[in-house]
């Protein structure tokens, strides 16, 4: 347990950030959120679940950290798709439909189980946390790059160029997405919080800045192909590149549905265009009907080597699904 005490520079604070800067490097700003969501940080010996929690001086603050636990999945052998390795780091190329970490319903055949079996004792683990070695994540069935920590000291390192999401490290994150219509710009940026949808709790939303659980996201796109291109520069569909400022969960798929035009294939947060296929010409429109998962790949990730100092890029092409349904899309045009 660590015990800290509240000093003037401290008043006015959110409770995770300054946590952050009294803790830092020990503890990760998310693990710190997690600890507080946990109910495992006390003021005057009273839990405060809300990471927002202002301060003032004089409060006694309390940490309680789970001892560090093992990795309960047990490796399998699945194949992986490698693009780097070394003794403090593992790139790899994930394949849509393969869940990152086990969870509700997905405690086997996970990217944790293929790398614990590919890595043996060597990937880092965190407190409390089921995710030994991971310091992102993509959804099931988004496809594409991924870095993955095989020591403590890389973890750390990289944590922290998530975290800063590049805004003063040379980490670098870019997406293609193929969206219904197309945006009236050619490039943009969407600033929308987001924050629990109301609607599900396991899904995301556009929410307002004031709401509680509001958490900052930054989207910038650039429009790379439009389809079936009108002379009212309206498209029957694009093909979009994100740029992340922030990784929230399902934030691209959010914003760009907010901005009225939803991923192909995505059902959760573009459900109203599912008929939209059905007033498309063949083959188009089987092609389309038959892509089942959102359409969505993590091209391109750079980031700082966390022993070297070098920096590394990585580029992979969309998938042959992902493929298909651009050159499907292409001869609509």
């Amino acid at each position: 347990m660590k015990e800290l005490i509240t000093d003037t520079d401290s008043s006015g604070k959110r409770l995770d950030a300054w946590l952050s800067a009294q803790l830092t490097p020990d503890l990760s700003r998310n693990r710190i959120q997690s600890l507080i969501s946990g109910g495992q940080v006390s003021i005057d010996g009273k839990p405060i679940r809300e990471t927002k929690h202002k301060l003032r001086e004089g409060l006694r603050v309390t940490i309680e950290i789970p001892a560090p636990e093992d990795a309960a999945p047990k490796g399998e052998d699945i194949a992986l798709d490698i693009l780097y390795e070394d003794i403090d780091l593992i790139v790899i190329n994930k394949p849509a439909g393969l869940v990152v970490h086990p969870g509700n319903g997905n405690w086997t055949g996970t990217l944790v189980n293929a790398l614990i079996h590919h890595c043996g004792d060597t990937l880092s683990g965190i407190g409390g946390v089921r995710r030994p070695g991971i310091v992102h994540r993509l959804d099931k069935e988004t496809s594409g790059i991924m870095v993955v920590a095989k020591n403590d000291l890389a973890h750390r390192h990289l944590s922290a160029q998530f975290a800063d999401h590049g805004r003063t490290n040379d980490l670098e994150r870019a997406y293609l997405a193929i969206v219904w219509g197309t945006p009236d710009r050619t490039t943009g940026t969407i600033d929308a919080p987001l924050g629990r949808s109301h609607r599900d709790r396991t899904r995301q939303a556009v929410v307002h800045e004031e709401r509680e659980d509001a958490r900052h996201a930054v989207t910038h796109f650039e429009v790379k192909e439009r389809y079936a291109a009108k002379e009212d520069a309206t498209a029957l569909a694009s093909l979009v590149e994100c740029h992340l400022e922030t990784g929230r969960t399902h934030q691209i798929r959010v914003h760009m549905a907010h901005t009225g035009h939803p991923l192909v294939g995505d059902l959760e947060y573009g459900s109203s265009y599912k008929t939209k296929a059905n007033k498309l010409d063949e083959p188009l429109q089987s092609i389309v009907k038959g892509f089942t998962r959102q359409a969505l790949h993590a091209r391109l990730l750079a980031f700082e080597h966390p022993s070297t100092g070098e920096l590394l890029r990585f580029e992979a092409p969309a998938p042959q699904d992902m493929a298909e349904l651009i050159k499907a899309f292409r001869e609509r045009t």
